[in-house]
């Protein structure tokens, strides 16, 4: 095979904006794509079909192949269940895009409990569910694509996301370990922070700054990361606005002692332990 012709492939959160953008550029080159959708608000809340069945006819009408998917994949069933529709409709399962999420945006001394655990219940549970549903069939058939929706959020932090942000840097953390895990088997795992105009966005930014971000601009590199030739993996990348740019740790030279340092001698040296100017790309301990 080529690029992504005839593998299947679930998009969550494909009713609209990014989701929907990956669906469609998936299916015109050749992919079998099951297009999930809860049909919600921003916010999580509230469903509906409507969604999901518009992007997958908009899919078959176009002369590629679609199904719809409703359930939430926040809880284990309704990912297995997204997964098992994509066996008996194609047979298969070759790659998730796991880009489903909600908002519960708050200043973190005003946030709840619940607008915390739906936030990360959606994003890093629900990314753990479809992928770990997968995840057998991708080791059996020597071969799995899995790409997640990280943020720049995630990875920088931001104003009243305190949630949002735990959730994507958390997916980072696991697309890392997912590469170890499945790079015996061929299954690569990576992170996509996109940045683009969909109604997550909408009113974070003026609208001409919004309309230099489609959300098509993102989706090429999706499809990339879900191709048969695509080989990296554990890599992160920021994307969006005719840019794409890979985002890594780097690791200064740090101090080196030889005997237990009191708080005093840790504060003299402080400035070597934060100077970033001979840093380099971060390795793992002990390798």
């Amino acid at each position: 095979m080529a690029g992504v012709e005839g593998r299947v492939i679930a998009v969550t959160g494909a009713g609209g904006g990014l989701g929907r953008e990956y669906a469609l550029l998936l299916a015109s080159s050749g992919a079998k794509v099951v297009i999930n959708d809860l049909g919600g608000l921003r916010d999580g809340t509230g469903a509906g079909t409507a969604m999901a069945d518009q992007v997958a006819d908009e899919i078959t009408k176009a002369g590629g192949q679609a199904v719809a998917h409703y359930e939430s994949i926040a809880t284990e069933d309704g990912a297995a269940s997204l997964v098992q529709t994509a066996l008996n409709a194609f047979g298969s399962i070759d790659g998730v895009v796991n880009n489903a999420g909600i908002l519960r945006d708050q200043a973190f001394h005003k946030m709840t409990p619940d607008g915390w655990e739906s936030v990360l219940q959606v994003h890093l549970f629900g990314s753990f569910y479809v992928t770990r549903a997968a995840w057998p069939h991708f080791r059996e058939q020597g071969h799995g694509r899995i790409v997640v929706a990280t943020s720049t959020s995630g990875l920088f932090g931001n104003f009243g996301q305190a949630n949002y942000s735990a959730a994507k840097n958390g997916l980072v953390g696991l697309i890392n370990t997912l590469a170890i895990e499945g790079a015996k088997y061929h299954i690569m795992a990576n992170a996509v922070a996109p940045i683009a105009s969909t109604r997550m966005t909408a009113d974070v930014a003026p609208q001409d700054i919004l309309d230099t971000i489609p959300p098509g601009h993102v989706a090429p590199i999706v499809g990339h990361l879900l191709s048969d030739e695509c080989t990296d993996t554990g890599m992160t990348f920021v994307v969006g606005g005719g840019q794409a740019h890979r985002v890594a740790l780097f690791q200064n030279e740090g101090i080196t002692f030889d005997h237990s340092l009191s708080i005093a001698e840790v504060t003299a040296r402080w400035s070597q332990v934060t100077d970033m100017s001979k840093a380099s790309l971060a390795r793992p301990p002990f390798t």
